[in-house]
């Protein structure tokens, strides 16, 4: 019998809806074995980790939740190591940039999907050791910090009452943020590839359609090799506008690549963020960007 697996947080904002919308009726699924992981209030690693061990080869994994869940979700997989189980996403976060890179496909379109697609997400390598796997996007640096501010207790109390509004309130919030910190260092002196920057608050590489909903991009993660990467200040409204106004408008600017060689002048601690799920890691010199050679089989609308 083929087996369902459902990733969910039930201290999310949206928990009552997926309980609504997605547990209730999967519990009523005929001709599937259904497998429940309740993401706990412990890091993306350590869920991932527990996540892996409980999978099996076949396996339909579906996250039900916002990006941080189905950032859980992806690395459990890849760590797992087994490579033909199916994944895919229903959104039920604020910004839910995997859900809508993969179509936003229904939990019926995805239980009755019989294809499914290769994707290469990103890796992210300090100091030649594996840190995650991003299926949208890595930020280092700024915009990283500034995902703390989801998980200031207020914020989520309002986030749970907002729903439609939810992506107005976040980024007038991130505002707020950005207004405080703006003077603040986030990145060292560092090179990208060689290229030596003295002031810039911010590296991006993105791999998907949408980052933080607004931002816009390409399905970078169907390719193997390449994808988007930039570098810039988001610390002043010039270079904020330099990257967020044509990322509105065309796309995130920056280079197609298939490798990002980050070398720090000197160590330092910077905040990594993936989806939306950020961690501050000790670099002691180089930071590496590059697709996964093993992709995952994903189910798209």
């Amino acid at each position: 019998m083929k087996r369902l697996m459902l990733v969910y947080n039930p201290r999310s904002s949206r928990f009552k809806d997926v309980e609504r919308e997605v547990l209730a009726k999967a519990r009523h699924l005929k001709g599937w074995m259904l497998g429940k992981f309740e993401v706990s209030d412990t890091d993306v690693d350590d869920n991932a980790r527990r996540l892996a061990r409980v999978l099996r080869d076949g396996d339909l994994v579906v996250a039900a939740g916002g990006d941080g869940t189905a950032t859980i979700a992806l690395n459990g997989i890849m760590k797992s190591g087994y490579p033909e189980i199916r994944f895919s996403v229903l959104g039920f976060g604020n910004f839910n940039d995997m859900a809508r890179s993969f179509g936003k496909p229904t939990l019926d379109q995805i239980l009755s999907s019989k294809q499914a697609q290769k994707a290469y997400p990103l890796e992210c390598k300090i100091d030649d050791q594996h840190f995650r796997y991003g299926m949208c996007y890595f930020t280092i640096g700024m915009f990283a910090e500034a995902c703390a501010v989801f998980d200031f207790p207020e914020v989520r109390k309002k986030l749970r009452h907002k729903r439609k509004k939810s992506v107005f309130f976040s980024v007038l919030e991130l505002a707020k943020w950005w207004r405080e910190h703006r003077k603040d260092q986030f990145l060292p002196p560092l090179k990208v590839n060689k290229k030596h920057h003295e002031n810039i608050s911010d590296y991006v590489a993105i791999n998907s359609t949408s980052m933080a909903k607004v931002m816009h991009s390409a399905k970078w993660f169907l390719k193997s090799r390449t994808f988007r990467s930039t570098v810039g200040n988001l610390t002043s409204l010039c270079g904020l506008s330099r990257i967020v106004i044509p990322s509105i408008l065309t796309g995130v600017p920056g280079d197609n690549t298939a490798q990002s060689t980050i070398i720090l002048d000197k160590p330092a601690k910077i905040m990594f963020q993936a989806e939306g799920e950020y961690k501050k890691m000790p670099v002691t010199e180089k930071i590496e960007i590059t697709k996964s050679p093993r992709p995952v089989w994903i189910i798209t609308k």
